[in-house]
């Protein structure tokens, strides 16, 4: 039997394929990393959540829902309340000028329901007793169509809308 020195015991040996394919992995790892981080912090992308809890019984019923719809909050920023019911959004018409920042809230009353605006990164789960809540900014005009991505029924294709953004009159 012979001896090896601590230095030769502590080496890694690995075949040279092998060690490039674990350079690459490592590479990916970091590149991943990156472009979380940066599509986290740096573009402000966020997570859709449960805002609070509602009773999807009485819920029409109770302010601000028993009058969806939009609100001006002032400076450009709005509050937009949505409930899904089979097969509906109400409302199903939202009128925003350019620039806007619109917070949409939005619960169910019957089933789950998917509420995907188009051409943002808006994409939520809107479930029965919970409100869910996420701001866009909308800095151009146009119609953002919106739709229920969650199978709800056999009427769950009649269940769209759109958010109509409008150029300022007065703007160029």
């Amino acid at each position: 039997m012979t001896e090896t020195s601590h230095d030769e015991a502590a080496s890694f040996e690995a075949d040279p394929f092998e060690q490039r394919w674990i350079v690459v992995s490592l590479i990916l790892l970091i590149a991943f990393m990156v472009t979380v981080t940066i599509a986290g912090f740096a573009l402000g992308f966020q997570v859709p959540g449960a805002e609070s809890r509602v009773d999807p019984r009485t819920v029409a019923d109770s302010p601000p829902w028993n009058e969806p719809g939009l609100r001006d909050l002032g400076g450009g920023e709005y509050a937009a309340y949505v409930i899904s019911r089979q097969y509906l959004f109400d409302p199903r018409t939202i009128t925003v000028p350019v620039g806007s920042s619109v917070t949409f809230y939005l619960t169910s009353i019957d089933v789950q329901h998917g509420f995907l605006l188009q051409n943002t990164n808006v994409n939520m789960q809107v479930v029965p007793g919970e409100v869910s809540r996420l701001t866009v900014d909308f800095d151009e005009a146009g119609e953002f169509d919106y739709i229920c991505n969650e199978f709800c029924g056999a009427g769950h294709a009649a269940m769209f809308g759109s958010v109509i953004v409008e150029a300022d009159e007065g703007g160029a």
